[in-house]
C-alpha cells in the first residue's frame, strides 16, 4: 500500500489554502478516503484544502476550545494517536478521523443546592473517578500536556483545590475519556470540582461585587449609547487606538492615564 501512496494523484482539493508552487504534497486519508494536500499544513488545513468545509467544530483554530478531536494512525503502524486539528500538523500516510464530540458521563448538578461534603457530591455524581487503575492513558492522550491521572488522584484522596488548580488548562475536547478502561469522564468531572471550589473556596472579590453594582446602577449607560451610535469603522479606530496595558504589567498596579471611562 506504500508504494501505491507514491503514485497517488489528487482526488479533491478545495480554495481554503493555496500553497506555494514549490510545495511538497503529501497523501493522506481522511474518513477512508485517499488526499493529495501541501505538507506542513495543520489537520484541519488539509482537510479543507482536501474539499471539506467546516460547519461544526472548528472552534478557535488555536488550540484552545477543544472542538477538532481528532484520532489518527499511519499506514503499518498499529498505534492509535490523538490530537486537535488545529494543533496537529499532517503527515505522509496519516489516516484520519475527526471526533468534535465524545458522550460521556454529565450529570445534571445545582451548585446553590450542595451543601453537604463536596467529595462526597463527586462520589455521588462521578463514581467512575473513583475506578481509576492509574495507567496513564488520559495524561498520555491530553493534547493540552496536562497530568490527567494526577488530578484524578487528587480527587480521589479529597484535594479538590488541587485538582481544580491541576485541571486548570483543560479545553474539554474529551479525548481522556474516549481512551479510559475504567470509563471515567475526566473532564466533566474536572469542570465539577472548579466550579464547586470557585464557589466553596475561592476568596469573593471585592472589586468585582463593586464593579456589578455601578453595572446595576446603570453608570455605563451613556458610554455604551454613545459607542452604539458611533459607526463600525470610528469603533475600530477606538479599539485599536486604545491604551494597552502592558504584556509585563505586575498585577493590580497599571492604571491607564485616562481613568474617566472606569
Amino acid at each position: 500500500m506504500a508504494d501505491d501512496c507514491k503514485k497517488a494523484k489528487t482526488l479533491a482539493t478545495g480554495d481554503r489554502t493555496i500553497p506555494p508552487p514549490d510545495a511538497k504534497m503529501i497523501t493522506i486519508y481522511i474518513m477512508g478516503r485517499e488526499y493529495q494536500v501541501p505538507e506542513t499544513l495543520t489537520i484541519m488545513k488539509a482537510i479543507e484544502y482536501a474539499g471539506y468545509s467546516y460547519t461544526r467544530g472548528c472552534g478557535c483554530r488555536g488550540g484552545i476550545c477543544g472542538a477538532c478531536g481528532t484520532f489518527y494512525r499511519f499506514l503499518g503502524d498499529y498505534r492509535l494517536r490523538s490530537g486537535l486539528a488545529c494543533q496537529t500538523v499532517a503527515e505522509e500516510n496519516m489516516v484520519i478521523m475527526q471526533l468534535p464530540f465524545f458522550p460521556a458521563n454529565r450529570p445534571g448538578y445545582d451548585l446553590e443546592q450542595m451543601t453537604g461534603d463536596a467529595h462526597e457530591e463527586l462520589r455521588r455524581l462521578y463514581p467512575e473517578v473513583f475506578k481509576c487503575v492509574g495507567c496513564g492513558t488520559c495524561t498520555r492522550t491530553c493534547p493540552m500536556d496536562i497530568d490527567v491521572m494526577d488530578y484524578i488522584a487528587l480527587m480521589k484522596r479529597g484535594d479538590l483545590k488541587g485538582a481544580a488548580h491541576k485541571s486548570f488548562d483543560c479545553v474539554m475536547c474529551g479525548l481522556c475519556a474516549s481512551r479510559c478502561p475504567a470509563q471515567i469522564s475526566q473532564f466533566n468531572a474536572a469542570m465539577f470540582v472548579r466550579r464547586i471550589y470557585g464557589k466553596n473556596g475561592l476568596p469573593v472579590a471585592g472589586h468585582l461585587a463593586k464593579r456589578v453594582e455601578e453595572v446595576k446602577a446603570g453608570k455605563y449607560e451613556s458610554m455604551l449609547k454613545e459607542v452604539s451610535s458611533m459607526n463600525p469603522e470610528d469603533v475600530k479606530k477606538l479599539y485599536v487606538e486604545r491604551e494597552r496595558e502592558p504584556d509585563m504589567a505586575e498585577a493590580g498596579k497599571w492604571m491607564p492615564k485616562d481613568t474617566s471611562k472606569l
